[in-house]
């Protein structure tokens, strides 16, 4: 059974049509089936698919990222990596079944992939905790990365949580302290890894598996620092104005991109991924082998130094280069000609200040 969304009622309506007209037994027994009226309404039902889903605004697109048929984490990697095999535990804890992790095969390549899996039905999401990771999910994400790492495997990780698990038992084994260490360990690498945001990446519990050298969001996907009805709830103290908050934060994947927050979009089927989750299946194995094969002749301080900048870039005009100082292993910050004028005349303007209240008082004493 098709799940559907408010904004898809007409939609609805049209395939509900269909699988009328596809069907041999009609009020009065069987009958013949109307080819060419099917035909016409499955083209209306595109038209008007691709008529809504072109006009969303960032609230709807929200409600499509967390569509409930939506492809998830366990998905794509069943379908794009082969050999896989499961890790768990954080040799601390326990296991946390909301991340699954493990190495696998893409292009006969290894690379450790890890999903935050949000679960297909009502019992897998209470045992996947909603997507929502404890801190030994971010631990055993942690060690297993840190081991990557050692023998110089990349890393592909797809980002799916509302944010991380905010109960008491979370809190008290260190819910900060894990997310805090693990966005280190992923800004520490040396080897390349890829973020794909696939529905929702939310708070920091998707900014500790995001903070890659690539990060790439699906076209219906979103990526903030809180949920548009918590925003909503802080800001105006009324969850109702979901769609203004949704506007004004910029979580949808065109406007990322604009402010360099996220390097590539993958565009989904027409009506979203959970339309058609073969193909764009398909679009993200290829975007990870292009991706990774981008970073086959990096060396790690190369890897390391272009995560380093990328972050360091984002909110600046030119960003940050590697210092020409040989005594320097630092960064560099690069600025446009016209930063360079703004900077002088600043720090000197006592000087320029003076220079034309001179230039000033000669003018004067010329005249009179």
């Amino acid at each position: 059974m098709k799940n559907y969304l408010e904004f898809e009622k007409e939609i609805k309506a049209l395939e509900q049509e269909v699988d009328e007209l596809k069907s041999p037994f009609g009020s009065e027994g069987i009958s013949e089936v109307d080819t060419k009226k099917i035909k016409n309404t499955q083209a209306e039902i595109n038209e008007k698919l691709k008529q809504t889903y072109d006009s969303l605004n960032s609230w709807q697109r929200t409600q499509v990222a967390r569509h409930e048929d939506r492809p998830k984490s366990n998905f794509y990697i069943k379908k794009i990596f082969s050999q896989f095999t499961l890790l768990s535990g954080d040799r601390y804890f326990g296991d946390d079944k909301s991340v699954i992790a493990g190495f696998g095969l893409i292009n006969n390549k290894s690379v450790l992939i890890i999903g935050q899996e949000k679960g297909e039905d009502l019992n897998s999401r209470i045992e996947r905790n909603f997507g929502m990771m404890r801190p030994e999910g971010y631990r055993k994400c942690i060690r297993l990365m840190k081991l990557a790492d050692r023998f110089q495997i990349p890393i592909v990780s797809f980002i799916d949580t509302p944010g991380a698990y905010p109960g008491i038992g979370a809190e008290q084994r260190g819910q900060a302290s894990a997310i805090a260490n693990s966005i280190e360990c992923c800004m520490s690498l040396t080897v390349p890894n890829i973020s794909i945001i696939i529905g929702e990446g939310g708070s920091g519990g998707a900014i500790a598996l995001a903070s890659s050298n690539k990060i790439i969001m699906l076209e219906n996907s979103i990526y903030s620092v809180i949920s548009p009805e918590g925003c909503a709830s802080i800001l105006w103290r009324d969850p109702s104005k979901s769609l203004q908050a949704a506007e004004a934060m910029k979580l949808t994947a065109k406007d990322l991109l604009k402010l360099g927050i996220i390097d590539e979009i993958i565009s989904e089927p027409l009506g979203g991924a959970h339309r058609d989750p073969e193909s764009i299946a398909a679009d993200i194995k290829h975007s990870i082998i292009k991706n990774l094969n981008s970073f086959e002749n990096f060396s790690k301080d190369e890897v390391y130094d272009h995560r380093k900048a990328k972050f360091l870039q984002i909110g600046r005009d030119q960003g940050f280069s590697k210092s020409t100082n040989l005594n320097d292993h630092g960064l560099s910050y690069k600025e446009s000609n016209l930063q360079k004028i703004k900077s002088h005349i600043d720090k000197n303007k006592l000087v320029y200040t003076g220079v034309a209240l001179l230039l000033i008082t000669s003018l004067i004493a010329l005249l009179f």
